[in-house]
């Protein structure tokens, strides 16, 4: 594939261990990018996860795990910029620049934000209010053409967008990209109980780097066709997540045989489990060999994190001075 010009910029709040929803819904998607555009500015925000938790506690663990994580996928310190978000302070201030041009209208009526309110009625801040303004500046600060991201992030997109127009022509500038959202093939993937996003919160999650003991346990306590009561009854692939996920894991004609065994009863859900996870235990075992390798590393992580935030300096560095030349700041 031909290699496209730009810079691509994605980030994900520090959760730990990642798990199969994160896995194919943005790192996998994360790792091909970088064959696809000339720079990948891949960020842990952790500046943004201060908006919803209400202790810090495991903020650092969980910051060297999904670092561990998403290296382990593939992700490549050589090839891209992985770092913390807190660690180029420049994004707080390219923040503030942006705010001043930010209608309070626009952030109250963002879907998330109202989404954010119902779940968190007792903690709506000043920081989840702004949440999207951050965003706009993780993305501009590092003149991004593309973000990668799932179908529920198009509002914020199009409001960085709409953000960068607003102040490009205030200050009679085009500092500042509009960048485009790349949608992720794989945007939605469902959790083990059959109904929800998977989630850590709603414990309904497979981490990718779990044992194959683990694995196996939580797919055995998936949910799958509901009609489907009795051994001996017929059931639709169409409407169960077991299936689904054969699709991502499995061969096709493993694929194929689940589909027509299950619709004649010729295989029972049990038996069905027990291939899907064998094949994905197969399938991340690489991955987690590359992880034990990484975790027994002293320093690893903490190496390529700050390695990473003094190049994505660098960037931010000159992008803050076009901007307050731009916005006609004193010297």
């Amino acid at each position: 594939m031909a290699e496209k010009s730009g810079r691509v910029f994605s980030g994900a709040r520090p959760t730990g261990r990642q798990h199969l929803g994160n896995y194919l819904g943005a790192i996998k998607n994360y790792v091909a990018l970088q064959e696809q555009y000339e720079e990948c500015v891949y960020c842990i925000v952790d500046i943004h996860a201060l908006t919803t938790v209400e202790t810090t506690q495991n903020l650092r663990h969980n910051t060297r795990e999904m670092a561990l994580d998403w290296l382990a996928a593939g992700m490549d310190p050589q090839r891209s910029i992985i770092f913390v978000q807190s660690h180029v302070p420049q994004v707080v201030e390219l923040h503030t620049f942006l705010s001043m041009v930010t209608p309070m209208g626009k952030l109250t009526d963002l879907p998330t934000f109202k989404e954010r309110v119902r779940q968190q009625p007792h903690n709506v801040n000043y920081g989840l209010l702004g949440y999207p303004v951050l965003m706009a500046a993780d993305i501009t600060l590092y003149k991004a053409v593309a973000v990668p991201v799932g179908v529920d992030q198009a509002p914020h997109i199009e409001f960085t967008r709409e953000l960068v127009r607003s102040f490009n022509y205030r200050y009679d500038t085009d500092v500042l990209i509009e960048p485009q959202m790349v949608v992720t093939e794989f945007p939605k993937v469902i959790g083990i109980d059959g109904q929800n996003k998977m989630s850590k919160s709603l414990d309904n999650h497979i981490e990718i780097s779990a044992t194959p003991g683990e694995t196996t346990e939580r797919v055995m306590q998936m949910v799958t066709d509901p009609a489907r009561v009795r051994r001996s009854d017929p059931g639709n692939p169409d409407v169960c997540n077991v299936y689904s996920l054969h699709k991502v894991f499995s061969s096709q004609e493993e694929v194929d045989m689940v589909n027509m065994e299950c619709r004649r009863a010729g295989i029972g859900c049990v038996d069905c489990k027990k291939l899907l996870a064998k094949n994905i235990n197969e399938y991340f075992a690489p991955l987690r060999a590359r992880r034990a390798e990484f975790s027994s590393k002293d320093g690893y992580v903490n190496d390529i994190l700050h390695e990473g935030a003094a190049r994505a300096r660098k960037i931010a560095e000159g992008t803050i001075a076009e901007v307050k030349e731009a916005i006609g700041l004193p010297e």
